[in-house]
């Protein structure tokens, strides 16, 4: 419906504005409860247009179908790095300089990726501008996503994943105190750890030549998640907790990336935004309620046995989601043919192979 480009430079601006409003309200010492909450609603509602679009985007920024995967990756591993990175830096920004000057630097950030978003040519030409009113657009979204067995399967199933399994990065404070009788450098040895895991998924993502096989590779990560979480419940030793630890980063990286690489080679352009903007709210828009209840459970029988059941859920999901395996792959080979995905991909992979050998 509209340039997925101008909306993402749209985003990146309101997000720079939002950043610079915390950094005046600290740095004038007006910060006060309504304020920040009033601050973080406006970041929310930015998030709900930005991520679902630059998702999007991404597909109108490769020339080559055979390219999506590839892309997708990289994206996803960009994004676990400024995760985890990010508040890396935040840290050692904070110790030396204060919180308002960390703000700033966020705000000034933005700068960088705005003039990068207007430099970047796009030669794709753009999906088909619907003409209906934006309900319509909506509810044939929601028509098209449900009653498609892949996507609707994808979307419960990270869902799941996301309310039951991906909070236990919330539970991490606990154990890093509590469990391993450490301090705030104990937890930033755990999510390093995390992080790593995910970095290796992105890379190894990043390296595939060919969409095939990505179906069975959610299965694989889902059981890595499951045995890594349910492992580091049960550990109470710091290095065999850090090893650990590492798995469940892979898993979840593996999980989301592969899902997305799916979905954007398999949807329909004309509805690439609304299907995205499902998945966004099946992966973030869970997340923060799967962190309360995380919460409030450890509360009642403690962290390593909530984390224990997110590993069963985990494991719940898989299962749920390898019953549909059949019809999901019966539907989907089809669509990979039509674009060419497979062969084009399987092609340069021969290419490469032969010229290996030359």
């Amino acid at each position: 419906r509209w340039s997925r480009k101008n909306i993402v430079m749209l985003t990146q601006f309101l997000a720079m504005l939002q950043a610079f409003a915390l950094a005046a309200i600290v740095f004038f010492h007006l910060a006060t409860i309504p304020l920040l909450i009033i601050l973080s609603l406006m970041r929310g509602m930015i998030n709900v247009f930005d991520m679902p679009t630059r998702q999007a985007f991404v597909f109108e920024m490769v020339d080559n179908d055979s390219d999506i995967p590839n892309a997708v990756a990289l994206n996803s591993m960009l994004f676990n790095m400024a995760r985890f990175l990010g508040p890396s830096i935040a840290g050692f920004v904070i110790a030396y300089t204060g919180e308002a000057a960390c703000f700033f630097m966020n705000g000034i950030s933005f700068l960088a990726v705005i003039f990068a978003l207007y430099a970047m040519k796009i030669t794709r030409p753009p999906a088909i501008r619907q003409t209906g009113s934006i309900l319509a657009g909506i509810k044939a979204g929601l028509k098209y996503s449900f009653e498609f067995t892949p996507i609707r399967t994808i979307l419960i199933y990270t869902a799941i994943t996301s309310f039951f399994a991906t909070p236990y990065l919330v539970l991490m404070p606990v154990f890093a105190k509590v469990i391993l009788h450490g301090d705030s450098r104990t937890l930033g040895f755990l999510m390093a750890a995390i992080g790593t895991g995910a970095f290796v998924g992105a890379a190894i993502l990043a390296r595939r030549k060919s969409v095939r096989g990505l179906e069975n590779l959610i299965i694989i990560a889902s059981v890595i998640f499951a045995a890594g979480i349910i492992g580091f419940s049960f550990s109470t030793n710091l290095w065999l907790s850090l090893c650990l630890i590492v798995l469940p980063g892979f898993g979840v990286m593996v999980q989301m990336a592969s899902v997305n690489i799916i979905l954007q080679t398999i949807v329909d352009d004309d509805k690439r935004g609304r299907v995205l903007s499902l998945h966004t709210m099946s992966f973030i828009g869970m997340v923060p309620f799967g962190n309360l209840l995380a919460g409030i459970v450890a509360e009642h029988i403690g962290a390593p046995k909530t984390l224990l059941f997110s590993g069963f859920f985990s494991i719940a999901a898989m299962l749920m989601f390898l019953k549909q395996l059949p019809e999901i792959r019966r539907l989907i080979e089809p669509i990979y043919l039509k674009k060419e995905v497979i062969e084009e991909s399987l092609n340069a992979a021969s290419i490469m192979e032969t010229q290996a050998k030359d």
